[in-house]
């Protein structure tokens, strides 16, 4: 009896983002709501990262509200049905629930087909990573289109006493449909972690530590979130800046010919100095959302992105370069074509 060969499933020869959404929290927070607990100032909060103001989420704007929010958005900017969805990937580290994924209910509320759903975690870097899978999942035949959507409420796990992170974290969500194409529209992924510094941003208290046992009570707090400022700046600002042109050779893509700059909105001095470190042209706009929204983990770069396109700062057929860095240290970048 012969061995019967396995079949393979080829899909499009390119994909592309068709459109992007985003979902910001109603309330407003400037500096002034946050100065006092953590014994600072406006104007050192605006020295140390260039925020003005961020978005905080009510006790109505969950994860999945937030996220089914964005993805609607993007579908109708697309002009796809959801359920002409394939697959949801939800990139999130304050989904609440170790399990089941939010993005099996995220794809419930939205009215899809039966989409595969689930979640990722690389922390800042997963929008990157999500919209890396997308293209490849399309190319290769698993799936047609795919929501991608980054997503957090990172108020929920965070210390609003930390001098270290009470300014700079917020909440929001914002989402891509990527979809097949006639032309590339996603570039090659450059993607990794430096574990080596695993430390540098995490999750304070194991859950164990906060739940306890019967015999060992908790906390009874909430994990929060820590991070070492200084050395995630001197990391982020110049090995990022090589991630970013491994990106843009990969792509075929030079800098004068590249348009917007797209990074995680993690802090404005970082966006800064990798700019300097990769001495992008003054034709290349930079997207700041940070200043007014505050540094939205996985939601980040597609909150960035909406901005700018709404803005005018990002126009159809452009060139923008994504990059995200994050907790693990994880980190990704890829060059896209503006829907």
């Amino acid at each position: 009896m012969t061995t019967p060969s396995l079949q393979s499933s080829t899909g499009a020869p390119h994909a592309a983002i068709l459109g992007i959404g985003a979902y910001r929290p109603e309330r407003i927070v400037p500096n002034s709501e946050v100065v006092e607990a953590i014994d600072s100032s406006d104007e050192w909060i605006q020295q140390r990262s260039g925020i003005k103001a961020r978005r905080w989420a009510g006790p109505e704007e969950s994860v999945q509200m937030m996220s089914v929010a964005a993805a609607r958005q993007a579908l109708e900017r697309a002009g796809i049905d959801a359920r002409q969805i394939d697959c949801v990937v939800v990139a999130t580290v304050s989904h609440m629930l170790q399990t089941p994924a939010v993005a099996t209910a995220i794809a419930h509320e939205l009215g899809t087909d039966q989409a595969a759903a689930f979640d990722i975690s690389a922390a800042c870097a997963g929008f990157c990573h999500g919209i890396a899978m997308a293209s490849d999942f399309i190319r290769a035949g698993s799936a047609r289109h795919v929501l991608v959507i980054g997503v957090e409420r990172l108020t929920d796990i965070l210390d609003l006493n930390d001098r270290g992170t009470a300014f700079i974290f917020a909440d929001g969500a914002g989402a891509a449909v990527v979809g097949p194409s006639e032309t590339a529209g996603i570039g090659p992924v450059v993607w990794g972690s430096d574990g080596e510094q695993f430390d540098l941003i995490r999750q304070k208290e194991d859950w164990r530590d906060v739940v306890g046992s019967a015999d060992n009570p908790g906390s009874g707090t909430m994990p929060h979130l820590v991070m070492q400022g200084n050395p995630v700046f001197r990391w982020a600002s110049y090995a990022m800046a090589t991630v970013s042109q491994q990106a843009l050779d990969r792509a075929g893509v030079t800098l004068d010919q590249l348009d917007c700059f797209v990074p995680h909105q993690a802090n404005m001095r970082i966006i800064d100095a990798m700019a300097r470190s990769m001495k992008l042209p003054p034709t290349v706009r930079i997207a700041r959302d940070i200043a007014e929204q505050g540094n939205t983990s996985a939601a980040s770069i597609p909150l960035a992105l909406d901005r700018m396109i709404a803005e005018g700062d990002a126009k159809s057929g452009d060139l923008a370069l994504l990059v995200a860095f994050g907790a693990g240290l994880a980190y990704a970048a890829q060059v896209v074509t503006i829907p």
